[in-house]
């Protein structure tokens, strides 16, 4: 999980190229020929070369969606509507956790 002010490492799509491809010519181990090029884990390295060997792009990124684009908003044509459809909600969520909901003290 990232840290709070962390720096990410970006590559231009020339290095991953030439680094894969370096290490396909090549008879070492994905953990020297990262050292050798400067890249912090091998494992990028490794993605890098099965990304290549399946004709991917290097910069797809598999079903990661933006984290801050939700569902779409609900849309009203009044303020009315919107107070019955909050209202509907609040019975729903009433009748699934009813444990959830304060008995009240009749005071007569």
């Amino acid at each position: 999980m990232a840290k709070k002010g962390q720096q990410f490492q970006t590559y231009t799509e020339e290095f991953k190229l030439n680094a894969v491809m370096k290490y396909i010519n090549g008879s070492k181990s994905y953990k020297v020929m990262a050292d050798e090029l400067g890249i912090r884990n091998c494992t990028q390295l490794k993605v890098w070369v099965k990304k290549w060997k399946n004709g991917q792009a290097f910069d797809e990124r598999s079903g990661i969606s933006n984290p801050l684009n939700g569902r779409p908003r609900t849309k009203f044509k009044s303020v009315e509507e919107e107070r019955d459809y909050l209202k509907a909600q609040v019975l729903y969520l009433k009748k699934q956790y009813p444990n959830l909901v304060k008995e009240e003290i009749s005071l007569n």
